[in-house]
């Protein structure tokens, strides 16, 4: 697939992990520059952003996923769309890494082994509960093993969250303005829009929406 922007071009950014490592967290502090400490489980949620840049019209969406499914043929449809994934685990939570692990594995098997759009995150940075140590071999078995990029992120104080999608924009050779973090927040998005396909707010379950 090329990744040279075209005219009417969409890229997807997908979301996976665990039950409540972060995943709405991190798209909120990047979205809206805010952080909610209460936790409500998610539904598959699609933002959109949408871009005229360099004489072509972009849309940028990220797919919020449930962390646990359901159905194992909407999480593979989920992966299926997208162009690009994070896969999050909390600091704090050492079991959510074999998740991450276990995604992973998915997603090559959808996608094909050579598929390098990967970038592991390492949420809640700023509990600490992880040692250095720790969290340098996972570092580097992502790095070199995986081949996927590895960012440590708090959504909590905002802490590198900007990394994770400034990574993207450049692996989908997008300029860093179509990224409402990346501009100065004073500037108003052309647009965003939260898609639930066509229904009204539903409390967060689990179910998938796509468009």
């Amino acid at each position: 697939m090329s990744l040279l922007v075209r005219e009417h071009r969409t890229v997807r950014f997908v979301f996976l992990g665990a039950a409540g490592v972060g995943k709405t967290a991190l798209i909120t502090r990047f979205l809206q520059d805010r952080f909610d400490s209460k936790y409500t489980r998610t539904v598959e949620e699609l933002h959109a952003l949408e871009y005229d840049t360099d004489g072509a019209r972009v849309r940028v969406e990220i797919l919020d996923t449930s962390g646990s499914y359901s159905f194992p043929a909407m999480r593979a449809l989920c992966i299926r769309t997208g162009d690009a994934f994070a896969l999050v685990y909390a600091a704090d939570e050492p079991d959510s890494l074999e998740e991450v692990q276990r995604l992973r594995e998915e997603i090559l098997e959808l996608k094909g082994e050579k598929f390098t759009g990967i970038t592991v995150i390492e949420n809640k940075a700023d509990l600490g509960s992880r040692s250095r140590q720790a969290t340098a071999e996972v570092i580097r078995a992502v790095e070199e093993d995986w081949g996927a990029g590895f960012v440590e992120t708090s959504a909590r104080t905002g802490e590198n969250v900007t990394g994770v999608f400034r990574d993207w924009l450049q692996q989908m050779k997008l300029p860093s303005r179509v990224s409402p973090a990346l501009r100065r927040r004073t500037q108003t998005m052309s647009r965003e829009i939260t898609e639930t396909r066509e229904k009204p707010p539903m409390k967060k379950n689990n179910s998938c929406i796509l468009s």
